[in-house]
């Protein structure tokens, strides 16, 4: 891991961009960690559009985590922003929008296509990332999920023995072998589901809600499309986390 930048914002959250392995990525901690008092952290998922597109908002997560005593980071996905343009998942996005702009529902194999190869590289490379972030002296762990695209959340609850709790976003396209992979999740789950959401299947997302193996699951379902969730919404996710890293 090298930081290229740093800089220290105005409630005290210190941000650094860093690169892993040529991966671009940024952390955000507290004021309040150091070597002797290490936090915990939450990796921030996050749909493949590029970290300087998605900047606001996870910037915005990052400092919610961060009032609440948390580090949090974020990787670029494979194929996106400044990385290596990926043929396959550029030829799958293509479908996927001829797809939808036909009407007519979305093929399993253009899903598969587009979401199970992006889990693959996706999940070990963010394992790498917490090799890394693990090893700073100001964290120290438990670690949560957050968000993103949900088959990484579910490959990463399931492969991943420090990730404690996830809080994920529902309504991605899910592969039906990510549906069964679900089922074998058991950390505590924290879901968000825009009820109106004009991109995604409801019945689909209730399906994969009630698939996953979690004892302790909570669904979290508000009016409105995909980019109207609640301001409070984020403050529910985070308390989430309380309960379960502290």
């Amino acid at each position: 891991m090298r930081f290229t930048s740093e800089q220290r914002l105005e409630d005290g959250v210190l941000e650094r961009e860093f690169t892993l392995d040529g991966i671009p990525g940024i952390l955000w901690t507290p004021a309040s960690a150091s070597a002797a008092v290490p936090v915990p952290l939450i990796m921030l998922g996050h749909p493949p559009l590029g970290l300087p597109t998605m900047y606001p908002r996870l910037a915005a997560r990052a400092r919610q985590a961060a009032a609440e005593g948390f580090a949090a980071a974020a990787v670029e996905l494979p194929g996106s922003g400044a990385r290596p343009r990926w043929a396959a998942a550029e030829q799958a996005r293509a479908d996927l929008r001829r797809a939808r702009e036909a009407g007519g529902p979305v093929s399993d194999g253009i899903v598969d296509a587009l979401v199970l190869p992006l889990v693959d590289r996706a999940v070990p490379e963010t394992r790498t990332a917490l090799d890394a972030l693990l090893a700073l002296p100001e964290i120290g762990g438990p670690v949560g999920y957050s968000g993103g695209v949900i088959s990484v959340g579910i490959r990463l609850a399931v492969v991943e023995p420090r990730i404690v709790a996830a809080g994920l976003f529902a309504g991605s396209l899910v592969p039906r072998v990510m549906v069964e992979e679900a089922r074998r999740v058991t950390i505590p789950l924290h879901v968000l589901l825009q009820w109106d959401d004009e991109g995604n299947d409801r019945q689909a997302a209730l399906d994969l809600f009630d698939a996953f193996g979690s004892a302790e699951k909570t669904l979290s379902a508000n009016m409105g499309g995909h980019t109207g969730v609640p301001s409070f919404a984020g403050q529910d996710a985070v308390g989430f986390f309380a309960r379960h890293l502290r």
